[in-house]
């Protein structure tokens, strides 16, 4: 599939097969989310772009790099959210602007209740979390927002994505990169991916 990433190390795949695990507790599921996240968006950021400047060290100057672009992290109410502290770890000064995005259980159609972008993009590259790309509604929704406030790349990251989900929103926004640790099966007749790891949100927030 173009533009779809799937992440090849290994310490992602061990991370994963901890996280589908029902087993697995919600305390434990959290940190995996984070360190998951961490990792996925470390590789889907290997693009951005650098300018030299000179860095002064304690002994002489020397050439350095640094991040041409402000990064924004948009996390998807409220699974996203769970991501968001392990991409920090590796990029603390992005921006984070929540959209909330629901799917109604009966129409699997993502249903919009939270936004509050500023009337101008403050980002130039914006990174979309959401652990699971299942339908694909939310993604495509969240892409359409962030294109209307007039951000002109995006990604989006998540952990596990169905075909069902990825040709969705490959076929809505074709030039957007989608970078996951791993794509699944497919959906069952509820818009759950198979095998998958459950609800995502509820298993963070411990309210399954």
């Amino acid at each position: 599939m173009p533009n779809l990433y799937v992440s090849t190390h290994p310490l992602v795949a061990h991370k994963l097969t901890i996280l589908r695990s029902k087993d697995t507790e919600p305390k434990k599921f959290r940190e995996l989310v984070g360190e998951l996240a961490g990792l996925l968006a470390y590789e889907a950021t290997s693009d951005l772009v650098i300018k030299p400047v000179r860095v002064q060290t304690p002994l002489k100057e020397t050439d350095g790099y640094q991040l041409v672009h402000k990064i924004g992290l948009i996390p998807i109410l409220r699974a996203g959210l769970g991501m968001v502290e392990g991409v920090w770890n590796f990029m603390p000064s992005a921006e984070v602007w929540h959209i909330g995005i629901y799917r109604d259980e009966k129409t699997l159609k993502p249903v919009q209740y939270y936004n509050k972008l500023p009337i101008e993009p403050t980002v130039s590259v914006c990174l979309i979390l959401d652990p699971m790309l299942a339908t694909g509604g939310s993604a495509v929704a969240t892409v359409d927002i962030l294109k209307q406030w007039g951000v002109k790349r995006i990604k989006f990251v998540g952990l596990i994505g169905a075909p069902e989900g990825i040709a969705h929103l490959q076929n809505s926004h074709p030039d957007v990169p989608i970078h996951l640790a791993a794509v699944d099966e497919r959906l069952n007749e509820n818009g759950y991916i198979l095998p998958g790891l459950g609800d995502a949100g509820d298993r963070q927030f411990g309210t399954a």
